[in-house]
């Protein structure tokens, strides 16, 4: 009698990466990082199917007596290292495959500098420009009820994103709280100081940003200090990216955000720029600097490129245009895989997202940490241990990328898939 032959069942065809924009690029990038897992290659699906997607009806009266539905996703990638870790973003255009790249990204970036997380992320697929203030906390607190019953400070903790604050994140924990019966400060990070937040946290992704921006440059024999900056994406992650680079006497020569973009060869005053976009709403009209057109930015000669807004900004149409010699990935996957390998073979040195911006969910593992305990610790102190991991996070990857003779984002993926895919194997499977 014949033994029959088991095998893997297919991906199915929601996980493929044809069209399916974030997640393909995610799916290519791991296949690149396969002949260097050894005998964990054997695990490799527990990197291309997500631990668990949910996708919830988040329904909300409105302010003129209508009844609304919005679409929500909670989706975790990966728990094998610890409970999912990942922002929520409330954006008109997110998607399924969105939601589970992102995700993807968060297991690898919180494997990268090894903090004891797993990935997730969250969505809304609402504009909440739209929505009055009653609204949005309507939306938040639907949003956080439904997807309840598989976050919790030692299950899955949402974290800012694209059009979240700390507002959202203290109505979020409220939620969870009062439908838990307890207070919770750990089930959220991002929040506010007086809800048990961290200090430095705010900044901490774009001060990440810089500081492995500083080492990559110290290893090409860049100074910092005689460079020019371009930087699209002037938010949370951009703007202080681009004030520290200009406070290490960088100059950054052009900024792009959804209004426009400014340039100016002298340096653009950054502080000054801080203060316009906050009392107009962007960038645009920036006075004394030179108004580009969107596709003019990609032309701007710099030294270091900061995409630090939303994802597949950089493609094959314009990354033969690009004029920097690196590229630091302040938003996430704003690279596609073929202008990857452009940029590669124009020995353009590009930065991965999923290190360089990781200084976000250092730092929100800080907070974690400082709520369980109920003792808070200094912004020097935050900051400190936030440059030493970084530092440290890079000077492994980039070895790697020796090593290997591979790029940096390889190597990344190299050791946090490692590092993944080993907690996987030692745990196995249950039942």
């Amino acid at each position: 009698m014949s033994r029959q032959v088991l095998t893997t069942a297919p991906i199915p065809s929601y996980l493929q990466p044809e069209g399916l924009g974030p997640w393909g690029i995610y799916l290519q990038q791991v296949d690149r990082v396969l002949p260097y897992l050894g005998e964990l290659a054997r695990w490799a699906d527990t990197l291309r199917r997500p631990k668990r997607a949910l996708i919830v009806d988040v329904p909300i009266h409105m302010d003129d007596g209508r009844i609304v539905h919005f679409e929500g996703y909670r989706v975790q990638h990966n728990t094998s290292r610890g409970p999912g870790k990942g922002g929520v973003r409330f954006h008109q255009d997110v998607t399924l495959s969105e939601v589970m790249a992102l995700a993807a990204w968060m297991s690898i970036k919180n494997a990268a500098v090894n903090v004891p997380f797993g990935g997730a992320k969250g969505g809304v697929r609402v504009d909440p420009k739209q929505l009055s203030l009653g609204e949005l906390e309507r939306v938040t607190r639907r949003y956080t009820s439904e997807i309840g019953i598989i976050i919790g400070p030692h299950k899955d903790i949402p974290a800012p994103d694209v059009n979240t604050n700390e507002q959202v994140m203290a109505w979020m924990m409220d939620t969870y709280s009062m439908n838990e019966g307890a207070t919770a400060t750990g089930v959220v990070t991002g929040k506010p100081l007086d809800l048990g937040g961290s200090l430095g946290r705010r900044e901490a992704t774009g001060r990440g940003v810089f500081t492995v921006g500083q080492a990559a440059a110290q290893r090409i024999g860049l100074d910092v200090a005689q460079s020019r900056v371009a930087v699209q994406g002037f938010g949370n992650v951009g703007g202080v990216s681009a004030r520290l680079f200009a406070q290490a006497g960088a100059r950054v020569v052009a900024v792009q955000d959804h209004s426009g973009t400014v340039y100016r060869e002298a340096g653009l005053d950054i502080p000054a720029l801080q203060a316009h976009a906050a009392r107009h709403g962007g960038v645009a009209g920036f006075a004394p600097a030179e108004a580009l057109t969107v596709d003019q930015f990609w032309d701007v000669e710099c030294d270091i490129l900061i995409p630090a807004a939303l994802e597949a900004q950089i493609t094959e149409a314009n990354a033969g245009r690009i004029r920097a010699r690196m590229i630091l990935e302040g938003a996430n996957g704003p690279t596609t895989p073929l202008a990857d390998d452009i940029l590669h073979e124009r020995n353009v040195l590009v930065v991965p997202d999923v290190i360089a911006n990781a200084g976000g969910v250092t730092v929100s593992y800080f907070e974690w940490v400082q709520d369980f305990s109920s003792y808070f610790w200094s912004e020097d102190e935050i900051n400190a241990r936030l440059v030493r991991i970084m530092q440290e996070a890079f000077a492994a990857i980039w070895q790697v990328a020796q090593d290997h003779k591979v790029s940096l984002r390889t190597a990344t993926y190299i050791v946090a898939c490692q590092r993944i895919l080993h907690a996987r194997a030692l745990r196995g499977l249950y039942p």
